[in-house]
């Protein structure tokens, strides 16, 4: 039987059975304790400055348990620490959605804990016809 019915049960209170003798387990042992993404953020799903996955995420701090971060953002800076990771890499190493890591990882700009590198827009990159010049120029020497 579904736990609660929903249909009036009569001769019991308030028309529900009493709630079951041991706790109704919702998922298996092999799971692990089960957190919702929208835990780990307090519910934010957008982080306060964007994150392109490429993006590459470095820390300098020896020990992070000290921070007053919770335990992701301390596996996100041990994970981070003197090794530049990509945002893409950082969510495949921890196992979190993409989306988590983002908003951790905003928190964790915010609080000057970690150092971005953000790769450069297409747009400003020089164009094709200007390195071929240099090449040129170069091999002129």
């Amino acid at each position: 039987m579904a736990y609660p019915p929903r249909e009036y049960l009569p001769g019991t209170p308030f028309g529900y059975p009493p709630p079951p003798d041991r706790p109704v387990q919702w998922y298996d042992e092999d799971a692990g304790p089960m957190v919702r993404p929208y835990a780990l953020t307090k519910g934010r799903t957008r982080p306060g400055q964007p994150f392109d996955l490429i993006a590459l995420v470095v820390t300098d701090i020896p020990d992070p348990t000290v921070l007053p971060v919770g335990p992701e953002q301390v596996a996100i800076l041990e994970i981070c620490r003197g090794n530049a990771l990509s945002v893409a890499e950082i969510a495949a190493d921890l196992d979190l959605p993409l989306g988590v890591v983002r908003v951790l990882l905003g928190d964790l700009l915010d609080g000057e804990h970690i150092r971005v590198s953000r790769p450069v827009p297409p747009a400003l990159l020089p164009h094709e016809h200007i390195l071929q010049e240099v090449i040129h120029g170069l091999r002129a020497l």
